[in-house]
């Protein structure tokens, strides 16, 4: 079989071309996925790029991604697929007055024109390369984990009126939780795992650097601290990446190239949610306004 990367360098390399900031640890467990033909479950805080990393890896790969966003009351018609019962009804009420019998009636109405593909049984069948992304699979109640078992173990699903589906290329398949609940035994022992956490700081600035490209290294330099600090406070939520590349973006945009007390006070909204998240923010940094001004 060909593989998608010669080895762990080529994968950090093209993640870092499409902006995708990768340790070793990440561009490894894609190289490894790819190679053994596993999925990734990969677990960590909201907003530390887990969604992203499936993303960069389709656009690096020129992969076409299909995602399933998974929620609570997730079932097979929405994730594997279902029959199109309207379409079989008007079928079944167009043959009335027919000469078929109903087991032709039947094979009919359960072939491929009946049949509605989600986005797991898309996935297998696309003939062109996949990247499979099963977002916040912990959502989902424990026996919908059952629906992906067949799949990430021998990539194919069963379909009782038309049998087996195999894939016809494998995937490369990310699952993500954010932890609100644990996942079975069963669906782990089918995956790599990779858990990511809030990048450290000078990582945080390169990233930030590399998604804003108008902000000067000093600023970078700052927003990284700031949002160290911040992080190291008991909230509610904490800031992710994200959000940090939205205030560096709001920052630059209002000119400002130097962070005092002041100028993160009043703009933490762009890197909190929760009133009291950013009432606890500000008071933190009244009192301690040294650690938001810049210095080392």
């Amino acid at each position: 079989m060909d593989h998608r990367f010669a080895d762990v360098a080529e994968v950090r390399d093209k993640l870092t071309s499409v902006d995708y900031l990768a340790d070793d640890a990440i561009a490894g467990i894609v190289h490894l996925s790819d190679r053994l033909e596993k999925p990734i479950l990969i677990e960590g805080p909201a907003g530390t790029g887990k969604t992203q990393l499936a993303k960069s890896v389709a656009e690096m790969t020129g992969a076409k991604l299909i995602r399933l966003q998974c929620y609570e009351g997730l079932d097979e018609a929405k994730a594997l697929y279902e029959w199109n019962y309207k379409k079989q009804l008007l079928r079944i009420q167009a043959d009335r007055s027919g000469d078929s019998d109903w087991s032709e009636l039947e094979d009919d109405i359960f072939s491929e024109e009946f049949l509605l593909t989600r986005p797991l049984l898309e996935a297998i069948r696309s003939e062109e390369p996949v990247v499979l992304l099963i977002d916040e699979v912990d959502r989902v109640e424990i026996e919908t984990e059952a629906l992906l078992l067949e799949i990430l173990s021998e990539y194919q699903v069963s379909i009782p009126e038309l049998g087996t589906v195999v894939a016809k290329q494998i995937p490369l398949v990310f699952l993500t939780s954010n932890n609100t609940r644990e996942l079975s035994e069963a669906l782990k022992r089918r995956c790599l795992y990779l858990h990511l956490d809030y990048p450290e700081m000078d990582r945080e600035k390169q990233i930030v650097m590399t998604r804003v490209p108008d902000i000067t290294e000093h600023l970078a330099n700052q927003v990284a601290r700031v949002v160290r600090s911040i992080r190291q406070l008991e909230l509610k939520k904490h800031p992710s990446v994200s959000e940090t590349i939205d205030w560096a973006r709001t920052l630059v945009l209002l000119g400002i190239d130097q962070i005092d007390a002041e100028t993160a006070t009043e703009t933490v909204n762009i890197l909190l949610k929760y009133r009291t998240d950013i009432d606890k923010a500000v008071k933190d940094m009244n009192t301690n306004s040294d650690s938001y001004s810049g210095g080392a």
